[in-house]
């Protein structure tokens, strides 16, 4: 993760997490949708942050760059690593699942960071991608909104395309996705659909050959 982007999550970790509480019904919302695509076993999350991820959907190791994040995950039971995702400290083939969510759109070199989730998968191990989606509604607005973001001001968001060819680019294959927050609204939780073409945030699953 850009060193930049780490620095501002560790200083504002509280404002972070306080966000999910703020916005239960997104946050449940877009749970719903990577539930969908998660399979048994052992599970990594990159950029697990303060855990409100890994911790429901039973991902047992995370690694993120922020002190003070990690120690919210550690406290939400994630094991703990202190380190960047495009320089991973874990042996070829170690994991049956890795989990990267609104995570690419902060990481300078992205395919380096799926190269290196690459490497740690097990043959046919899978790689899911939760992502803001830059052609949908919400991910107009939050683009409109960046230069305000104390988060997302240096954030760099991509198409559900663009994901998908990043995943080809390193040697993942897509396989499946769902998309949610397909309304312009926080009142509702959501039910996710498949596909990844019109939802604010879209879930892409992909395997390694």
């Amino acid at each position: 993760m850009e060193i930049k982007s780490a620095e501002i999550f560790d200083r504002n970790w509280k404002k972070y997490d306080d966000w999910f509480e703020k916005h239960k019904n997104i946050y449940f919302t877009e749970l719903k949708a990577l539930k969908k695509v998660i399979p048994e076993g052992l599970g990594l999350e990159i950029g697990v942050g303060s855990g409100r991820f890994a911790s429901p959907l039973r991902i047992k190791i995370g690694i993120d760059p922020s002190k003070n994040m990690l120690r919210l995950a550690k406290k939400r039971g994630i094991e703990v690593i202190q380190g960047i995702g495009e320089n991973l400290m874990f042996k070829n083939n170690s994991f049956d699942f890795v989990l990267i969510v609104v995570t690419l759109c902060f990481v300078e070199d992205p395919k380096c960071m799926l190269s290196e989730a690459y490497r740690v998968l097990k043959r046919g191990g899978k790689l899911i991608v939760g992502e803001i989606n830059k052609d949908s509604s919400w991910g107009k607005l939050y683009d409109a909104k960046r230069k305000k973001s104390e988060f997302y001001k240096l954030a760099t968001f991509y198409s559900s395309n663009e994901i998908i060819e990043m995943l080809d680019g390193v040697g993942i294959r897509y396989s499946e996705s769902y998309q949610t927050l397909l309304h312009l609204t926080t009142e509702i939780e959501e039910e996710p659909e498949k596909g990844f073409d019109k939802g604010g945030f879209v879930v892409i699953a992909g395997m390694k050959g």
